[in-house]
């Protein structure tokens, strides 16, 4: 095994040979900070990358002729583009950072999440892709009031305006963290790094629209990837090959993870790796408008079940490439002394281990090149999902309430002035995401997971509940809602510990539409009077019950 090791890392170094050159001169497993945080060529690094991704939003902002070319392309957008730019638009920083942290401190267990990818594909691109492609819409939720109602298609627009907002907000404040982590910034200069990466991805994103957005996410990503594996050969290099940091048995500060535990207590099991991406990705693949509008904007569903493929392979290979640059990293800093001397310590801070290695290990324009892989990753989803955010209001709150017809250049405008408010607000937001308690996979799951589940809840009922009614299907939403945030801060409301975050999603859906299949059978009162008491008891109602078990 050593020797095949061994023959990888040769292939690694071969790979890092540029890096390599400016490595040897340097002290093996040096232990300081470089001094000064970024030097001048990883500033033109960054400069460069930030001036070419503007220069893209501006060279496709003189084709925005219409609201559907640029919140759909056209239409006409290829399967590999629109599969690259899913990817890049869900991984992000938090999928970046809470990767190769949740390897380093808890173990390998998330990697059977690679065997969940075949599960939501076949049920995605066969059952939910082919029902979108078969409508001329913008928005996904004007199925929901074609089938159901317009009650129904605005709560589902609400919830996922919330759901964006919030996960946007946290993905921007995580890598404005990590940048102030990984050069020993004070806390103080957060706001001024949130401010400074979401101008430029609200300024492309507001100047070329979803053609400008998806070109950018293609670069994105592969800056992204070559971030990850510069890291993992120049840790090779400095090490002296793979079968110095590969572990070969499980690590002392790795948690135990059964097979499956009926206590929801237990952080992570290997069933809930492979149930927490399932759900996740069904979910957001069959209900999320960022990723129904890429659908959208290809030709026909062949293309879009096609786009999707790509998706789903390429997590396979990001799920991979960042669980061994997680390796890597806890095999290099368990080999320094200084690091070594921490302990238990070491791993408080698993998350941001990546952003320091970065700041301390990596040469001049290499560094430069892997901080623009974190910022790339912020900003591939930020303007994926401020796109998507704006679509949703101008299609279903603006254009289906409007009293006048608009010039399609009136149109246009106004997106782009929603685009700049949408971009004010998740900066705004971001300043109250580190009240949330938890690692960077826990955090997620505590704030966007809250609304995944209900969201396709909706899709659900409206696609395969014939007799689905409004009040079923959105109080219905609302049970599930609560019981996603009853999971996700059981320790918080009742004093015990907490419930694992990969249950959240899949209970909250379960709850969802059992609540929500049952309810539609019972007939709401038509005077309205009747009705709205109707509606105040099934709100009323699980919060009395909740309370009772609470105290119980």
């Amino acid at each position: 095994m050593r020797k095949v090791l061994n023959c990888i890392s040769h292939i690694l170094i071969f790979a890092a040979v540029i890096p390599g050159c400016v490595l040897a001169e340097e002290p093996l497993l040096h232990e300081t900070i470089r001094k000064g945080g970024l030097q001048a060529l990883d500033w033109l690094m960054i400069g460069i990358y930030a001036g070419v991704i503007l220069g893209i939003g501006w060279a496709y902002s003189r084709k925005q002729t219409s609201t559907e070319e640029y919140f759909l392309c056209s239409r006409n957008m290829g399967s590999f583009i629109i599969g690259i730019s899913l990817t890049a638009s869900i991984l992000s920083t938090i999928s970046y950072l809470s990767k190769p942290g949740e390897m380093i401190k808890y173990g390998p267990t998330d990697l059977w999440s690679v065997v969940a990818i075949p599960l939501y594909y076949f049920a995605v691109a066969y059952l939910i892709i082919p029902a979108f492609m078969k409508l001329r819409i913008t928005s996904a939720y004007e199925l929901l009031e074609t089938h159901i109602g317009l009650s129904v298609r605005l709560c589902g627009a609400l919830i996922f305006i919330l759901t964006r907002l919030s996960w946007m907000a946290l993905l921007i404040y995580l890598a404005s963290k990590s940048v102030v982590v990984m050069f020993g910034w004070p806390a103080s200069v957060i706001p001024y790094v949130v401010i400074a990466t979401g101008l430029v991805s609200v300024l492309y994103t507001t100047i070329g629209g979803l053609r400008a957005v998806v070109v950018t996410d293609m670069l994105q990503f592969f800056t992204l990837m070559a971030g990850a594996l510069f890291t993992m050969a120049i840790i090779t290099i400095k090490m002296g090959g793979v079968g110095e940091w590969w572990p070969d048995s499980w690590m002392p500060n790795w948690k135990p993870q059964p097979l499956f535990s009926f206590d929801l207590h237990v952080r992570a099991t290997v069933t809930g790796a492979i149930v927490y991406p399932t759900a996740y990705w069904l979910c957001t693949a069959g209900s999320d408008q960022m990723a129904i509008q890429r659908y959208l904007s290809t030709r026909d569903v062949k293309t879009a079940r096609r786009a999707f493929l790509i998706t789903s392979l390429s997590q396979a290979v990001i799920i991979v490439l960042l669980a061994i640059t997680g390796m890597a990293l806890l095999g290099f800093y368990r080999s320094v002394p200084s690091y070594r001397a921490l302990g238990d310590a070491l791993y408080t801070e698993a998350d941001y281990l990546f952003p320091n290695f970065i700041a301390t290990y990596l040469p001049a324009g290499i560094a430069g090149l892997v901080v623009s892989g974190i910022f790339a990753a912020a900003m591939s989803s930020v303007d994926s999902g401020i796109n998507s955010v704006v679509s949703i209001i101008s299609v279903d709150f603006i254009d289906r309430f409007k009293r006048h017809e608009h010039t399609k250049k009136h149109d246009v405008s106004l997106a782009k002035y929603l685009v700049l408010g949408i971009g004010v607000a998740i900066v705004l937001i971001s300043a109250i995401m580190d009240k949330v308690p938890g690692n960077i996979t826990e955090v997620t799951s505590k704030t966007n997971g809250l609304f995944v589940g209900p969201l396709f809840g909706l899709f659900f009922m409206a696609l395969f509940v014939p007799y689905a009614s409004s009040f079923g299907t959105i109080i219905g939403a609302y049970y599930g809602l609560l019981a996603a945030g009853l999971v996700a801060y059981w320790d918080v409301l009742t004093g015990d510990g907490g419930l694992s975050f990969q249950w959240i999603t899949a209970i909250s859906l379960v709850v969802h539409i059992f609540a929500g299949v049952l309810l539609s059978l019972l007939p709401v009162p038509e005077n309205r009077k009747y009705a709205a008491l109707w509606w105040i008891v099934g709100a009323i109602t699980p919060l009395v019950v909740g309370a009772v078990l609470i105290i119980i």
